[in-house]
């Protein structure tokens, strides 16, 4: 009798996962299905990165025909979280597949490989994380969700709102600044516009400031005015 045989793996299966390494000027496409020794490793450069996306679903579907995969093969594609945001996985889900955006902190790299960096190791890197994810190694990437559009929209007007805060007294304190060159110790709250028209703000000894200051205070406080009022108008609109 003939012992039985344990493999030493889970099926997850058929599915085809696909990494893009996004650059600025082209993206890096990595291909595998679990069935082959080696992924595919593609390259998109078109101008613009609608048609380098349109490029990669092209690409896709090439590698789906030539391994013989149905045409509506579970199809997992990974980037990471970058300047593109969520736009790519939301034109991805549109068409049928499934995308996933990993925090690229999350993404461990081997000893030996920290000092070679390339787009292709970077893919190939991001294709072995989602394999194992896929097989229910959750603890290889971090997965970030995406948000809905009425949350993400939400979510800019709050981080505009804190902006446009930390610019307020970044402006401030630049005034501050400036004054104290001069000798000029005053506090500069309240409405400092009015304040420097009026000539409140002088030098340590009494004298007006130069009037190479005074417009300079001038052009700052104009920004000034300019931030307090888009943060006063974001703040009614959080409040609706």
């Amino acid at each position: 009798m003939q012992p039985a045989r344990i493999e030493n793996f889970t099926p997850v299966g058929e599915v085809l996962a696909v990494a893009l390494e996004l650059s600025s000027g082209s993206w890096k496409i990595g291909l595998h299905d679990g069935k082959r020794e080696k992924p595919a490793i593609h390259t998109v450069s078109a101008n613009s990165a609608a048609c380098r996306l349109e490029q990669a679903v092209q690409q896709i579907e090439k590698i789906k025909s030539r391994w013989g995969l149905a045409p509506h093969v579970r199809t997992v594609v990974l980037y990471e979280a970058g300047q593109d945001g969520f736009w790519i996985a939301r034109a991805l889900a549109k068409l049928g597949y499934e995308p996933l955006i990993c925090d690229p902190a999350s993404i461990p790299v081997e000893r030996h490989a920290r000092r070679a960096k390339t787009d292709r190791l970077d893919v190939i890197r991001l294709l072995m994380c989602l394999r194992a994810w896929l097989r229910g190694e959750y603890d290889r990437m971090h997965v970030i969700r995406v948000p809905s559009i009425e949350a993400e929209a939400q979510r800019h007007l709050v981080r505009d709102r804190g902006e446009l805060q930390k610019e307020t007294m970044q402006h401030r304190d630049r005034i501050r600044k400036l004054l104290r060159t001069v000798g000029c110790w005053q506090d500069v709250n309240g409405d400092v516009t009015t304040r420097l028209a009026m000539g409140e703000f002088r030098r340590h000894d009494g004298a007006p400031l130069p009037p190479e200051l005074h417009a300079r205070l001038t052009r700052e406080c104009q920004r000034l005015a300019l931030a307090e009022q888009q943060f006063a108008e974001l703040e009614k609109e959080l409040i609706k």
